[in-house]
């Protein structure tokens, strides 16, 4: 049976105390029980809490997938710290942009990103420490990772932590203007476990192997990998980073229960060459999310391993799943399933009034794991929040069985002289294509309709196609004005560390090559 702690300071804890030799995680072929686990923890918390960092004080986290992940962020949680984890892709001004507006004391940081941290830190007033992870010698003023952990600090006060309190502050991808900072507690991201439990068909068990490669900076690989699985007593089998063929490697040789993927993962997956030589007899259901996922992947992969991908749909501000192929009796590819126990969902209009069965509107969510607003937003915040229901900016459909189906991001919507073009509805054709392996489209500027749909597409290797090819294709699948006027090829498309697609860089650059065609500019 799962525990029900009240807050993250007491997710490990409870676990050590009834499964302490059994292992929490396996890095690099090592084991590291619950009950080591929970001593590097507290090891941790006594370090920070000898420095002055305490109840409230953010701490920004900017480490790969490391078992020093795992310590700092539930070491921050039992002292009452706030969490703010980073994109380790960020650069340094994105890096001060976080650590400014959250007004973080303390960085963790690892070796490899420590430059840009470095450049960002003169920028950042209110911070005090760094700790810095890594094998090579720590920079002057910065903390390692060894004295901090060294056992000599004393035993921290304890301190009285509310389901209620700041947990962490999430910082949404920005693609699209500024980044705001999700405020999540305790409660939401442990209300969010409770409610995944409840799903028939994949729920988290004590015997379960959980490979997780996706970043635990991200709400998904944070809370859906970290927090559900160590929760119930699980093991991650933990890598720092994706490459098709050791990741599958790493599965055959743990035989992983449960497989947590993003789009990219299973499209690398379908096109490698041995994908149906592995053994992946062992997995019991492998969970999609972060981007919609095509449905020709969904079936190739399960066509190829006989393992069947249940889709879901969540948001940094939903701590993070709201629905899932798995709240339902089956799976209905391309669709994102019902809402999971435990979270409500309405379908509007822009009046916020509910529609009919069938028609597109605006997702709503309310539930116990749905965020109280973004950090030092009121505006924002109201606006997300109106009415009680959380205002996702996805679009969808919802059918009799209550399956949900994602049309696309409100924003995304292409408007060709007054018609609609949702970019995923072309995606999808685009995907099925033999020499697509990667497909977005976004809006491109036309002098006539306004806006015209573009697509940016990466060719599987070793094959071929043209402009006019993959145009040709497209309209014989859809309506002409829905067909792509332009292809741009790339060897590959942008994308965060979790597979969602950059559509943000992706219309930049659409609007560049706009105006370079309007205006007969040449390189």
């Amino acid at each position: 049976m799962p525990a029900n702690p009240a807050t993250l300071a007491e997710v490990v804890r409870d676990v050590a105390q009834r499964y302490g030799s059994k292992s929490a995680i396996i890095f690099q072929d090592n084991a590291i029980s619950y009950a080591a686990l929970d001593a590097a923890i507290e090891r941790a918390a006594n370090g920070l809490a000898a420095r002055g960092i305490g109840h409230g004080d953010r701490v920004g986290i900017m480490l790969p997938n490391l078992p020093q992940f795992v310590i700092a962020y539930y070491a921050i949680q039992r002292i009452g710290g706030v969490v703010v984890p980073i994109n380790v892709l960020y650069k340094a001004d994105e890096i001060a942009y976080v650590l400014n507006d959250s007004e973080a004391m303390a960085l963790f940081v690892y070796e490899g990103f420590y430059p840009n941290a470095a450049e960002a830190l003169p920028n950042v007033p209110s911070m005090t420490h760094v700790f810095f992870v890594g094998t090579g010698d720590a920079p002057d003023g910065a903390t390692p990772w060894t004295t901090l952990t060294d056992g000599t600090a004393p035993a921290h006060t304890p301190v009285d932590i509310s389901p209620d309190d700041l947990a962490t502050i999430c910082y949404t991808s920005g693609t699209t203007g500024r980044s705001k900072g999700a405020m999540l507690s305790h409660r939401n991201f442990l209300a969010n476990c409770e409610q995944c439990d409840r799903l028939p068909r994949c729920t988290a068990q004590p015997d379960d192997r959980a490979l997780v490669v996706l970043p635990l900076f991200h709400i998904y690989g944070m809370n859906v990998c970290m927090t559900a699985m160590l929760r119930v007593g699980a093991t991650m089998v933990l890598i720092p980073r994706f490459e098709a063929t050791s990741v599958l490697e790493q599965m055959q040789e743990h035989r992983c229960t449960a497989l947590y993927g993003a789009p990219p993962m299973f499209v690398a997956w379908v096109n490698h060459p041995d994908l149906a030589s592995f053994d992946l007899s062992s997995v019991r259901f492998a969970f999609s999310g972060a981007a919609a996922l095509p449905v020709q992947v969904l079936e190739t992969f399960h066509g190829k391993t006989g393992v069947e991908i249940v889709e879901g749909y969540g948001l940094t501000e939903a701590a993070p799943v709201s629905h899932s192929n798995g709240a339902g009796l089956i799976s209905k590819p391309g669709t994102i399933g019902p809402a999971i126990p435990g979270v409500e969902a309405r379908i509007v209009d822009d009046d916020d009034n509910d529609v009919t069965p069938g028609m597109e509107g605006e997702i709503l969510l309310r539930g116990e794991n749905i965020f109280s607003g973004y950090w030092r937003m009121p505006e924002a915040t109201a606006e997300a929040l109106r009415g009680g229901w959380f205002h996702t900016g996805d679009i969808a459909t919802v059918d009799a069985d209550g399956y949900y189906t994602i049309v696309d991001r409100k924003k995304d919507m292409i408007n060709a002289g007054g018609l609609k073009i949702w970019p995923r509805e072309v995606e999808e054709v685009l995907y099925r294509h033999p020499a697509v392996q990667e497909a977005a489209v976004v809006a491109m500027a036309d002098a006539y309709a306004g806006e015209r749909p573009m697509a940016f597409v990466a060719l599987k290797s070793g094959q071929s196609a043209t402009a006019d090819d993959l145009i040709a294709y497209c309209r014989e699948h859809l309506a002409t004005f829905k067909a792509p006027r332009h292809i741009e090829f790339r060897p590959e498309l942008p994308k965060l560390p979790t597979g969602k697609i950059l559509r943000r860089v992706l219309r930049d650059d659409a609007r560049a090559l706009s105006t370079v065609a309007a205006t007969g500019e040449t390189n």
